[in-house]
């Protein structure tokens, strides 16, 4: 059975794409993305396989 690691990443709506590119190249996948605590944040959800 799949075995998954979660992770929840604060992103800045200025460096939105440059901070995702970073999580994905150490291959985490993009789940969800919510609002964050102000205007300026958002925070996305990311999950990779475990192993």
């Amino acid at each position: 059975m799949q075995k998954w690691e979660y992770a929840t990443v604060p992103l800045l709506v200025h460096a939105t794409k440059q901070i995702l590119d970073n999580w994905g190249d150490d291959g985490w996948e993009l789940v969800g993305v919510v609002p964050g605590p102000n205007t300026e944040q958002l925070v996305a959800y990311m999950k990779r396989a475990k192993g």
